[in-house]
C-alpha cells in the first residue's frame, strides 16, 4: 500500500495550454514532458457500495498496459488529496481479485459478485517531473472527460503529486502557477464528478463537522485537524454557491468561515505566528463581506416577507421589498466575486502551505487541559458581557451575541473530549444563542430600513419599524429568562 500525496487544480482548457508552453515549468522540469492517454473503467455495485464507504476501484488502460487500483481512506484538506492506495499491473481489461488481494488490498464483504461499470474517464495527459523546493513533483496536466451512459463533463485539471519531500512545496508550487495563469483549488476528485455523473444528480451540501479528538493527540495536531475541517467544510460549499445551487450552500460557507475564524483565534493563542496573523486578517474580511450579504438575506425573507404576507395589497411594502431585493442581489454579486476571485485561491493555496510548514513549540499542556482551559476563557467572556449589560444597548448585545458564538463554536471543535453530559448546558446556550440572534437581526434591520429611507418611502418604512419593535419587546423579554437560566450553569469541563 502506498500512501497518495496530491493537490489538485481546475483549469480552463484555453489557460491549460498556455500553462504547457510556460518556460517556469521547462526552468524546473528533471525529465521531458511526454503524453499519455488514460483511459479507465470504475467499478461499483448498483447502489454504490463502495463510494459508501468512500472507496473506489479502477481498471486503467495506458497504451496497451492495464492497471488496477483501489483507493479508500483518506482525507481532503485545504486541497490537498491523501487517499491509502493498492495498485497493481494485470494482464488485461479484467478485474484481478487475486492480485488485489496480494497487494493488500480489500473490497468488502458481499461486494465482489455485484460489481458493474458505473463510469469512465478518459483524457490525455501531460506528465513532467519537477524539482521545486527540495521536493520532486510530478505535474500531470489532463484534459479530456468523463462519461456515464449518455451523460458526459469535461476534465480540465493539473494534478501535483508529490514523490519525495515536503507537502508544503505543493501549495508553493501552486502559488507559483497561480501567477501565471487563473487556478482552483479543487475538493472533488474525478471519481466523485464521475459518481455524480452517474447518479444523475448535484453536489450536495456540506454541513459542519469537527472530527473527533482524541486525548492522546497533541494541541498543535488537534487544532490541524479542525482548521482541516473548516477549510474543507467551506471549500465544498463553494462551488454550489457560485452556481447557485440552493441557498444554503452559501450559508454553510459562511458557517465555515466563522468557525474557521474561531479556530484560527485559538490557534495562534496556542502558537503565533505573522502568516497565521495574516490568514486570520483575510478570513476577518471575507466574513465581513459575507456577512452584509446575510444581513440581506435576513431582512428580505425575515423581516420585510412576513408582513408583505400580511399585508399582500400595500403598494408601498411590495415598493421596499423590491427595492431590497435589488440590494439583496447586489450583495451577492459582490460576493460572488470575491469567492470566485483568483484572491480566494491564493488564501486556500496560502492556507495549506502554512498548515503544512508550520512547527509549533512543545508543551507540557494536555489536549484535554489546553481545550478545558478555552471553554473557560469562553464561558467567562460570556459571563463577563452579560454582566456589563446595561438596559438594552445595542452594541453590548452584539458583543455578547458574538462571545456566545465564540463558545458554543469552540465547544463544538472540543466536545469529543468531554465524557460528561453537557446537553443542559448546551440547550441553555442555544436558547441564548437564538434570541440575541434574533435581536441583532432587529437591530440590523433598522440599520438597513434607514439606507432605504426617503421621504416617499416614510409612512411605510413607519409600519414596518412597528411591526419590528413589538417582535423586540417579546424577545427582549425572552432574554431575560435565557440569561437567567445560562448564567446558572455549572462548566462541564471542570
Amino acid at each position: 500500500m502506498t500512501i497518495e500525496t496530491e493537490l489538485k487544480l481546475h483549469i480552463t482548457p484555453e489557460h491549460l495550454q498556455k500553462l504547457k508552453r510556460h518556460p517556469f515549468l521547462r526552468s524546473l522540469s528533471s525529465t521531458r514532458a511526454r503524453t499519455l492517454k488514460l483511459y479507465s473503467i470504475y467499478y461499483d455495485t448498483a447502489d454504490l457500495a463502495l463510494r459508501r464507504r468512500a472507496m473506489a476501484l479502477r481498471l486503467r488502460r495506458i497504451g496497451k498496459q492495464f492497471l488496477q487500483t483501489l483507493k479508500g481512506g483518506g482525507q481532503v484538506s485545504a486541497g490537498l488529496h491523501q487517499r491509502n492506495e493498492w495498485e497493481t499491473p494485470v494482464l488485461s481489461e479484467q478485474l484481478d481479485f487475486d492480485a488485489l488481494k496480494q497487494s493488500g488490498g480489500e473490497l468488502p464483504s458481499g461486494v465482489r459478485n455485484r460489481l458493474q461499470p458505473v463510469f469512465v474517464t478518459d483524457f490525455s495527459r501531460n506528465v513532467r517531473l519537477l524539482n521545486f523546493g527540495g521536493a520532486e513533483i510530478e505535474l500531470c496536466m489532463d484534459s479530456g472527460e468523463i462519461r456515464a451512459g449518455q451523460s458526459s463533463c469535461p476534465i480540465s485539471e493539473v494534478e501535483l503529486e508529490l514523490k519525495s519531500g515536503a507537502p508544503q512545496q505543493l501549495f508553493k508550487l501552486a502559488l507559483a502557477l497561480l501567477d501565471i495563469v487563473p487556478l482552483q483549488v479543487e475538493h472533488t476528485s474525478k471519481a466523485e464528478y464521475g459518481y455524480l455523473l452517474f447518479a444523475a444528480s448535484n453536489p450536495s451540501v456540506s454541513k459542519a463537522k469537527f472530527p473527533p479528538l482524541k486525548k492522546s493527540q497533541s494541541i498543535a495536531s488537534a487544532l490541524q485537524d479542525l482548521i482541516a475541517a473548516c477549510l474543507s467544510h467551506v471549500q465544498s460549499n463553494v462551488p454550489g454557491a457560485l452556481l447557485k445551487l440552493d441557498e444554503e450552500y452559501l450559508h454553510q460557507v459562511r458557517v465555515g468561515l466563522r468557525r474557521l475564524r474561531v479556530a484560527l483565534a485559538i490557534a495562534q493563542r496556542f502558537h503565533a505566528d505573522a502568516e497565521l496573523t495574516d490568514l486570520r486578517g483575510q478570513v476577518a474580511k471575507l466574513c465581513v463581506e459575507l456577512g452584509r450579504s446575510r444581513e440581506w438575506d435576513v431582512f428580505v425573507t425575515q423581516t420585510l416577507a412576513p408582513i408583505c404576507t400580511r399585508l399582500p395589497e400595500h403598494a408601498g411594502l411590495r415598493e421596499v421589498l423590491s427595492v431590497s431585493e435589488r440590494a439583496r442581489k447586489k450583495q451577492h454579486a459582490g460576493m460572488e466575486q470575491s469567492l470566485a476571485s483568483p484572491d480566494f485561491q491564493r488564501l486556500l493555496l496560502r492556507f495549506g502551505a502554512w498548515m503544512h510548514g508550520v512547527q509549533a513549540e512543545e508543551t507540557e499542556t494536555t489536549l484535554h487541559q489546553f481545550a478545558a482551559q478555552t471553554l473557560a476563557r469562553r464561558n467567562k467572556s460570556v459571563i463577563k458581557h452579560g454582566k456589563a449589560l446595561v438596559g438594552e444597548d445595542a452594541a453590548q448585545l452584539h458583543a455578547l451575541r458574538i462571545a456566545c458564538k465564540k463558545l458554543r463554536y469552540s465547544i463544538e471543535m472540543f466536545d469529543s473530549l468531554f465524557a460528561a453530559n453537557d446537553k443542559e448546558y448546551l440547550d441553555a446556550l442555544a436558547d441564548l444563542q437564538d434570541i440575541l440572534g434574533i435581536l441583532n437581526d432587529l437591530a440590523v434591520a433598522h440599520r438597513l430600513l434607514g439606507e432605504l429611507d426617503n421621504p416617499a418611502r416614510h409612512e411605510t418604512l413607519a409600519l414596518i419599524r412597528g411591526w419590528m419593535e413589538h417582535d423586540y419587546a417579546e424577545r427582549v423579554a425572552e432574554f431575560g429568562k435565557a440569561w437567567k437560566r445560562f448564567e446558572a450553569q455549572k462548566g462541564f469541563w471542570d
